[in-house]
């Protein structure tokens, strides 16, 4: 099968288009002929050299921990396996998670990390829906906003921060977000507070929220969370997805939770349904996979990249 991946670590050049064995699914296990995945700075951070907890896999390496596709391939046992209620079979349409693997034709995963694709969720959407819906549940579960509070969500116009506007929104919370003014009215567009980045951020937000911030949610990282530090009183109610390294230090939380098909499920049905906005900014073939890296490392633009495959 053809897959993007990489023979030693580096920039987004060591990213290129190669051969690689077939999968094949063994018990437990489907077979999925890749339409689209989903690409995040997890991908640029384990081609740049991080190794996920646990991994152990030889190079070369292929990136990328979420996907879409059609089953094509189903192991002993499947009907076992997966969600309650649900069939996989040879034929059916599903969106899913793995650790790595996705920029290619083909990936192998436990029956238990995908769910059927709702038909009216475009391939694009379906591919990269996973971890920002995942990650922003998860965050948006521990700081536990409530009807009347306020917190603030620093990248938010990101994939993760996007979705986690929307939820926060949903639990009645007033919702204030950081990003560059170019984004400003997408962020009016889902419910949120715009503004900007930069020096005076602290004073801006505090003529915005003059009854102050209660929680935050930090996917920016240096003066973003600094900011947070400030303004949030009750350091258990801030969050950094970025700062890992500082979070026991200040007594700040880190996401703490693991993906299921169950959640994704759930947030895929309300796609479908226009319920739940998720935008894809900008889709790449997977042969242009070093230039999507690229625009990835710029830390910039709204809502997520995907390949098409």
């Amino acid at each position: 099968m053809k897959a993007a991946a990489f023979a030693e670590f580096g920039g987004p050049e060591v990213l290129s288009l190669m051969s690689r064995p077939m999968p094949e699914a063994g018990p437990g296990q489907v077979r999925v002929r890749i339409k689209a995945a989903g690409m995040q700075p997890f991908d640029t951070a384990v081609r740049a050299g991080w190794t996920p907890p646990g991994l152990t896999d030889p190079l070369p390496r292929i990136p990328g921990n979420e996907f879409a596709g059609v089953i094509d391939q189903v192991g002993p046992g499947v009907a076992d396996q997966g969600e309650p209620g649900v069939r996989l079979d040879v034929g059916t349409e599903v969106l899913g998670f793995s650790l790595l693997n996705s920029y290619a034709e083909y990936i192998v995963v436990p029956a238990t990390d995908v769910t059927p694709k709702p038909p009216e969720l475009p391939w694009e959407v379906a591919g990269a829906l996973t971890a920002a819906v995942q990650t922003a549940d998860i965050a948006i579960g521990q700081l536990n906003p409530a009807t009347g509070e306020t917190i603030l969500i620093h990248a938010a116009a990101g994939a993760v921060g996007s979705v986690a506007v929307q939820l926060a929104v949903r639990r009645g919370a007033t919702v204030i977000g950081t990003a560059r003014e170019e984004n400003h009215a997408y962020l009016r567009d889902l419910g949120a507070i715009p503004v900007a980045y930069g020096d005076g951020l602290t004073a801006r937000v505090r003529a915005l929220a003059p009854g102050g911030v209660d929680a935050a949610l930090d996917g920016a990282g240096g003066a973003a969370l600094d900011a947070s530090l400030e303004l949030v009183p009750d350091r258990g109610r801030i969050l950094t997805m970025v700062d890992h390294a500082k979070a026991d230090e200040l007594g700040i939380m880190v996401t703490k939770g693991v993906r299921t098909a169950e959640r994704l499920a759930r947030y895929a049905a309300l796609c479908a349904k226009g319920e739940l906005k998720f935008l894809i900014r900008r889709t790449y073939r997977l042969e242009e996979a070093a230039d999507a890296h690229r625009e990835i490392e710029t830390r910039h633009g709204r809502g997520k990249l995907a390949l098409l495959i």
